[in-house]
């Protein structure tokens, strides 16, 4: 039976229809699309693009007040990564800028100003205490001091020097142990205990590593001191 000249009409458009379909999909054209939402009925939508969270300073989650600083200390991951040191979203120390080591490194900075003063990275397994010492007795009043250890941050560690973290603030400098995970910020003249501190003991049932107790993390505000008078 002869299909009629409209009906084979209509079979020529629908081959040729179909045709354009299937290339459009087969090579990743909008034609196939927008032809599928035709023929489904739906309409395609303009998906709205997600709001990127807000970052501040150091990656806090919100902004520091006025005359604070905004700090993140994150210690050293077992011997492996270094340890971490930003103020006002300026990376003072970092494995990137090659200023850290193994041990205790500390970050001195003006408690009025906010200006960096000295970095410096002490052995705390091989070193000499002596070096520490030097570097921390003579601090002036005031002064903010940033603390963030890599793999073993207390074995050389003495009585005295114990005791001058104490006077900046710290309280488990105490019982800092070998390769326990520490993060600290103190300042000299401090009259109460600091509230910026953190410990992570080293224990063979909770480590992360094999060796070494988990990475710490530690951010916040510090506000600065009025200048000394006289």
């Amino acid at each position: 039976m002869r299909l009629t000249a409209p009906l084979r009409a209509a079979a020529v458009l629908l081959l040729v229809g179909l045709t354009w379909l299937f290339a459009n999909t087969l090579f990743g054209g909008d034609g196939g699309s927008s032809v599928r939402h035709f023929f489904s009925g739906a309409s395609e939508k303009p998906t709205a693009a997600e709001p990127r969270p807000r970052r501040f300073k150091c990656g806090l989650s919100a902004p520091c007040p006025p005359k604070h600083l905004a700090f993140r200390l994150v210690s050293g991951a077992a011997n492996v990564i270094g340890p971490k040191i930003c103020l006002e979203d300026k990376m003072l120390m970092s494995s990137v800028k090659n200023n850290v080591g193994r041990g205790l490194n500390i970050a001195l900075v003006n408690g009025v100003t906010g200006e960096l003063l000295y970095t410096n990275s002490f052995d705390m397994w091989a070193g000499d205490i002596s070096d520490l010492l030097k570097f921390v007795r003579p601090l002036h009043e005031g002064t903010l001091v940033f603390v963030a250890s890599f793999d073993d941050a207390a074995t050389k560690l003495n009585a005295e020097s114990r005791r001058l973290f104490e006077d900046l603030g710290s309280t488990a400098v105490k019982e800092l142990a070998f390769r326990d995970s520490w993060v600290f910020v103190g300042a000299k003249g401090i009259e109460n205990k600091s509230p910026f501190e953190q410990r992570m003991k080293n224990s063979k049932s909770s480590n992360k590593y094999e060796g070494w107790p988990e990475s710490l993390e530690m951010d916040g505000c510090i506000p600065l001191r009025p200048p000394l008078e006289g």
